[in-house]
C-alpha cells in the first residue's frame, strides 16, 4: 500500500533540531513498511471515516460513511455509502467534501447506513483518525454501539510513533510518506489511512529499546486502546530493559558548547558600526531579502541604530515605537548582528505568547535564511512547559491522579486512558528529542494534570535526579539555549528567574523587553506571596492521613516491605500532625472572613479586597486574626518538619514509592511562609491586603495577600545590576514625550547620568487620515445617576452609524451587564447582533467568535485592552466609557497614598492614559485601518488632566460633540471614507 516518499519532504515536516540518526530513521520508513510482517495487526482490522454535516456532536449529522477491511496487509473489501441527513447540508461543507444534497437525496437513513456497515465490520478493530469524533458520530445512531468494541484512534497512535513530526494530519502522513491522497471524501481518506498504517507500525517498532514493553506493562488496571498494540510489537523486538538515561545520553553527543558569559568578559566588546546597520536595513541588504516588496520605514531603522548603540555603550533606552515601525525587526537583526560579533547571547522577553510565536515562527527563521551565517536561536518557557523525565518515569508505576481531574461528563476510565496516552507520548517524544517542550504533543490536558508530567523549580530534586543536569528537557534547555544567538522566553520567567537570584536562565545580560509597558504588573504578579484557605485545603486533601491521600498510600505499600516500621511511624506521626495543621489554617481562614466581613466597605459582588494598614493591624478583629494564626504557624511547622523526614527516610527504605511527598512538603513551606509574612507586616517593601471570594452556590474563599510596592526599586536592586544593555521597547510606554512614570516602573531612573536614553517614534501608519477620536463632552459624570440611561442611548447611536463591529471596553462588570440588559434588543430590532464578556466565560474563545463575524459587536473589561488584534473590517469602531483610573480603595492605591505625595498623579493618572492607549490601539492594526475611536467621558474636557489623554493619542483628529450628534458625526465621517 506504500508506494514513494521524498526524503526532502519528510525533513520538511520534521521539528527543527531532529537529530540526523532520527531523520534518518524516518526517511527509511516507507522502504521498511514495505518489508515487515506485522501479522495481525495488519490482518482482518478495518479503516473507517466519516463525513458529517459539521463538527458538533449535538447538531451535526452523518452525510458519507466509508471504511475498508485490512486482510494480510492488503485492502481486500471496502464499503461506502452516502447518508440522508434531516436537514440540508451546510454550502461550505459541501465546498469542503463536494457533497451535495443531490448525492444525499435517495441515500438511506442514518440508521440503514450504520446498520449495513455494522454488518461489514463484524465487530473487528476498527482504526480511525480521531477515532472519538467518528465514533461518536456512528454510536449516536441505533444500533452504532453495535459496529465494534474496539475503536484506534490513529492520530493519537502517530503522535506517540512518529513523535518527532510537526504535523499529525491524515493529509500530511499520506503526503510523507507517499500513500493515496486525501480528499475530504471518506473513501479517500480511508485508503490513505491504510497506507499510513504500516508506517505508524514502524515508527512504533523504532522507539527506544524496551519503551514499548513499559508501555505494554505499565497500569494495567486501566483498559487502553493501545495497549495490545504495543504488546504485540514488543514481542517484535528482542527484550531489553528501557533505559531513558542511556537513550538521552546517545541523544546529546553532538551538543553544542555554551558561550561565554559577556559578564566575564576581560576585554572590551567589539561593537556594531552604524554602518553595517545601514547597509542591512538598505534596498540591498539583507532585509530587502527577506520581503517581496521591501520598503524603508526611517523610524525602523532609527530604532535599529538605537538598538545598536545601547549595546555598544553598554547603555539603557526607553523607545515607544508606534505600530508600524516594524520593532521586532529593528531589534533582532542588531542584536543577532553583535551576539554573532562577541560571541554572546541575547536575551528577548515578551509579554504574550502571540509575540514569542511571531518571533520563533517567522521573524527568526526568515533572518536564519537571509543572514549568511544563519541564525541560532532558542526559546525558553517555564517549568509548567517541559517533561520531567523522573516524574514522568515515576508515572508509569505510581498511583494515577484521576481524581485530580474534573470529570466534566467523562469517565474515569476515559481520564486514565488520556493519563496513559500522555505518558507513552512523552516517553516517545523523549526518546527522539534532544529538547522541545510539551506543548505541541497533543496532550489532552482537560484530562491531565500537568503535574503528573512536569516539576517545578522548588519541588525539582536536582543533583538526586539521574536526569539532571545534561538529560533533563528544563536543565538542558537553559544550557542549550546558552549556545544560542538569541534567546526569546517571556516577562513571567524573565521575573521568575530574578526571583531564583538567576538560577532558571542562562546567564545572559544584554536585554531586549518587548511590551515593556507590561512589565511592571507582571512582576507584582509573579512576586507576590498568597496564603488562602482554598490551597491550604488543597493541600491538606493531598496529603491526607491515615486513611486517605498520599499518607494513607505510602502506608500501605510500607506495611508490605519489610525493614519499613520506621517509615510508617513517620508517616502516621505526620498525618497526625496534618489533621493538627488542617485544623488549625481552616480556623485561621474562618477568622480571616470574619475580619473581612467586618472591615468591607465595597461594592463589589465577587471580590471584597481589605487593605491592611498599620491602622488596621491594631484592630480587634486583626488581633484576632493574629491569635489564631499563632496555633496554625506552629503546626504547620511541625508538619512540615515530620513530612520532610518522612519523604527522607522513604527514599532510603522503598524503591519504587507509589507516590511522593516533595511537592506537599513545598506546599506547606509556601503556606508556612507566607503566614509568617503577612501576619507579622514587618517587610516595608509589601503591601499586604485581605480578600473573601465569593463563587458558585454562595462558597466563599478566603486569601491574605503580599504584593510589592515598588517594582522599580526592586528591579534596579536585583537586576539592572546584572545586566550589561537593556532595551525597553512598547508602543505605549510614553505620556506625551514623557517616560518618568515607565522609567521610575522598571528602576532606569536610577541608573547613573548617561546610563539612559528616552526616544519616542512615530508610527508609520497615517493616523490622522484614518482615525477619528470623539468626545461625548456633555455626558454626566460618571458616579452621576444619569450616567448609565445616557451612555445606553450614546452606544445605541454609535452602533446604528457603524453599522456593527464595535468594541467598547468596560471597566465595571456591574455596569457593563446593565447596559448590556437594556441595549441588546434595542439593537436586535435593528438587526444588530451584540454579545458580552460574560461571568467565567474564555476570552479566547470570545475573541474567536468576534473576529469571525465583520458585524458583530462586543462589551468586554479588561481583558480586551489590549494584546487584541482585529484589523480590517472586523473591528472599527472602540468605545471607552469611562477613563480605567485604579480603584482608589484598591490596596496598591491606599498604601502609595501614604507614603508618597501626589501618588495618584504619579501612578493612577499615568497608569490610566498607558491604558487608553492601549485600547485605541486595538483600531488601527494595519496601514489601510480606519475606524473611530468615541470617549464618553466627559472628564476630558471637564478636568485639567484631560489634555494628557488628548496629547498621548497617535492622532490629532480629536473632536469633542455633544453625545447627540455623534452619531451622525459618524455617519457623515464613514461616508467621506467611501
Amino acid at each position: 500500500m506504500v508506494q514513494t516518499t521524498s526524503s526532502a519532504l519528510v525533513e520538511q515536516f520534521l521539528l527543527p533540531d531532529t537529530p540526523v540518526a532520527v531523520a534518518q530513521l524516518y526517511g527509511g520508513l516507507r522502504e521498511q513498511a514495505n518489508q515487515q510482517d506485522f501479522g495481525l495487526l495488519v490482518d482482518d482490522v478495518v479503516v473507517l471515516d466519516t463525513e458529517t454535516t459539521g463538527l458538533s456532536f449535538k447538531k451535526c449529522e452523518l452525510i458519507e460513511i466509508a471504511a475498508a477491511r485490512i486482510e494480510g496487509g492488503q485492502i481486500s473489501d471496502t464499503f461506502q455509502t452516502f447518508v440522508h441527513p434531516h436537514a440540508p447540508i451546510p454550502e461550505e461543507i459541501t465546498k469542503l467534501t463536494h457533497i451535495s444534497n443531490v448525492d444525499v437525496v435517495d441515500a438511506p437513513s442514518a440508521e440503514d447506513a450504520v446498520a449495513a456497515l455494522a454488518e461489514f465490520v463484524g465487530g473487528m478493530p476498527v482504526l480511525a483518525h480521531n477515532a472519538t469524533f467518528d465514533r461518536t458520530f456512528i454510536e449516536k445512531v441505533k444500533g452504532g454501539k453495535l459496529v465494534s468494541d474496539t475503536w484506534i484512534d490513529t492520530l493519537a497512535l502517530s503522535r506517540i510513533a512518529l513523535p518527532r513530526l510537526s504535523s499529525h494530519k491524515l493529509a500530511d502522513l499520506a503526503s510523507i510518506f507517499g500513500c493515496a491522497a486525501v480528499s475530504h471524501r471518506a473513501i479517500d481518506d480511508v485508503v490513505a489511512l491504510a497506507g499510513v498504517w504500516p508506517v505508524m507500525l514502524c515508527g512504533l517498532l523504532n522507539l527506544g529499546p524496551g519503551l514499548l514493553r513499559t508501555l505494554a506493562d505499565m497500569h494495567e488496571d486501566v483498559s487502553w486502546q493501545f495497549r495490545p498494540i504495543f504488546s504485540y510489537l514488543a514481542r517484535m523486538q528482542t527484550e531489553k530493559p528501557f533505559a531513558l538515561e542511556h537513550i538521552r545520553r546517545e541523544l546529546l553527543l553532538d551538543d553544542l558548547p555554551a558561550r561565554r558569559d559577556a559578564a566575564a568578559f576581560d576585554q572590551p566588546t567589539n561593537p556594531i558600526t552604524a554602518n553595517q546597520i545601514n547597509e542591512a536595513f538598505s534596498p540591498s541588504g539583507c532585509v530587502s531579502r527577506m520581503y517581496d516588496a521591501f520598503e524603508l520605514r526611517p523610524e525602523q531603522l532609527q530604532m535599529a541604530q538605537e538598538v545598536r548603540a545601547a549595546q555598544a555603550s553598554e547603555e539603557s533606552r526607553s523607545i515607544e515605537a508606534g505600530t508600524g515601525v516594524g520593532k521586532s525587526m529593528a531589534y533582532l537583526l542588531p542584536s543577532i548582528m553583535y551576539a554573532q560579533q562577541n560571541n554572546v547571547t541575547v536575551g528577548v522577553a515578551t509579554k504574550t505568547n502571540a509575540l514569542t510565536d511571531q518571533l520563533v515562527a517567522h521573524e527568526l527563521p526568515a533572518l536564519n535564511d537571509a543572514l549568511e551565517q544563519g541564525v541560532c536561536y532558542f526559546a525558553l518557557k517555564g517549568y509548567e512547559h517541559y517533561p520531567c523525565l523522573r516524574k514522568t518515569l515515576q508515572a508509569t508505576y505510581t498511583n494515577l491522579p484521576v481524581q485530580d481531574v474534573d470529570t466534566n461528563m467523562r469517565s474515569q476510565a476515559t481520564i486514565a486512558q488520556d493519563q496513559l496516552t500522555a505518558l507513552a507520548v512523552t516517553l516517545a517524544y523523549a526518546c527522539q528529542s534532544p529538547s522541545g517542550d510539551l506543548d505541541s504533543l497533543g496532550i489532552k490536558w482537560r484530562s491531565v494534570p500537568r503535574s503528573l508530567l512536569t516539576t517545578t523549580s522548588e519541588e525539582c530534586v536536582h543533583g538526586r535526579c539521574p536526569f539532571f543536569p545534561q538529560l533533563c528537557f528544563v536543565h538542558g534547555a537553559r544550557r542549550r539555549a546558552a549556545s544560542a544567538d538569541v534567546v526569546v522566553t517571556n516577562h513571567s520567567l524573565l521575573l521568575r528567574n530574578v526571583a531564583a537570584e538567576g538560577n532558571i536562565l542562562p546567564p545572559i545580560r544584554h536585554w531586549i523587553i518587548d511590551e515593556a509597558h507590561s512589565l511592571e504588573d507582571e512582576a507584582r504578579r509573579q512576586w507576590a506571596v498568597e496564603v488562602s484557605a482554598h490551597a491550604a485545603r488543597t493541600a491538606f486533601e493531598s496529603l491526607g492521613g491515615a486513611h486517605t491521600g498520599a499518607i494513607h498510600e505510602l502506608l500501605v505499600q510500607a506495611a508490605g516491605i519489610e525493614g519499613s516500621t520506621l517509615v510508617s511511624s513517620l508517616l502516621t506521626k505526620a498525618a497526625t500532625a496534618c489533621t493538627r495543621a488542617s485544623i488549625a489554617t481552616s480556623e485561621l481562614f474562618s477568622t480571616v472572613a470574619d475580619f473581612c466581613k467586618e472591615h468591607n466597605h465595597s461594592r463589589a459582588y465577587d471580590t471584597q479586597t481589605i487593605w491592611i494598614s498599620q491602622q488596621l493591624r491594631t484592630s480587634d478583629a486583626w488581633q484576632a486574626v493574629m491569635e489564631a494564626a499563632e496555633p496554625a504557624i506552629h503546626a504547620l511547622d511541625e508538619a512540615a518538619k515530620l513530612i520532610l523526614e518522612a519523604q527522607k527516610k522513604i527514599d532510603e527504605t522503598i524503591q519504587k514509592p507509589q507516590t511522593e511527598l516533595s511537592s506537599e512538603v513545598r506546599n506547606l513551606a509556601e503556606l508556612l511562609d507566607g503566614l509568617k509574612l503577612i501576619i507579622s507586616g514587618e517587610d516595608q517593601s509589601y503591601v499586604y491586603s485581605a480578600c473573601i471570594t465569593r463563587g458558585r452556590g454562595g462558597l466563599t474563599s478566603e486569601a491574605l495577600l503580599a504584593e510589592k510596592l515598588d517594582i522599580g526599586t526592586e528591579l534596579a536592586q536585583k537586576w539592572l545590576p546584572e545586566t550589561i544593555s537593556t532595551i525597553f521597547t512598547s508602543a505605549t510606554i510614553a505620556i506625551g514625550n514623557n517616560f518618568t512614570h515607565f522609567n521610575h516602573s522598571v528602576g532606569v531612573d536610577s541608573l547613573s547620568d548617561g546610563a539612559h536614553k528616552d526616544v519616542r517614534l512615530s508610527s508609520s501608519f497615517d493616523y490622522d487620515n484614518n482615525m477619528r477620536v470623539l468626545i461625548a463632552r456633555d455626558m454626566p459624570q460618571p458616579n452621576d445617576p444619569r450616567y448609565l440611561e445616557e451612555l445606553e442611548d450614546l452606544l445605541f447611536d454609535v452602533h446604528c452609524a457603524m453599522g456593527g463591529s464595535v468594541l467598547t471596553l468596560f471597566t465595571n462588570r456591574r455596569e457593563m451587564e446593565r447596559v448590556y440588559e437594556g441595549l441588546q434588543p434595542r439593537l436586535a430590532g435593528k438587526g444588530l447582533d451584540l454579545v458580552m464578556q460574560e461571568r467565567n466565560s474564555a476570552p479566547k474563545q470570545l475573541r474567536t467568535t468576534f473576529l469571525s463575524q465583520t458585524s458583530l459587536s462586543l462589551f468586554a473589561l479588561k481583558a480586551f485592552w489590549e494584546g487584541f488584534d482585529a484589523s480590517g473590517d472586523t473591528l472599527r469602531c472602540v468605545v471607552i466609557p469611562k477613563l480605567p483610573f485604579a480603584n482608589p480603595n484598591d490596596p496598591l492605591s491606599k498604601e502609595r497614598e501614604v507614603r508618597e505625595e501626589r501618588s495618584w498623579w504619579k501612578h493612577s493618572l499615568p497608569e490610566a492614559i498607558i491604558s487608553v492607549k492601549q485600547a485605541a490601539g486595538r483600531l488601527i492594526r494595519s496601514s489601510t485601518d480606519v475606524g473611530v475611536l468615541v470617549l464618553a467621558d466627559s472628564r476630558l474636557v471637564t478636568k485639567g488632566y484631560g489634555k494628557q489623554f488628548l496629547t498621548s493619542l497617535p492622532t490629532s483628529s480629536c473632536t469633542a460633540l455633544e453625545a447627540s450628534n455623534i452619531g451622525r458625526y459618524i455617519e457623515l465621517w464613514r461616508d467621506s471614507q467611501k
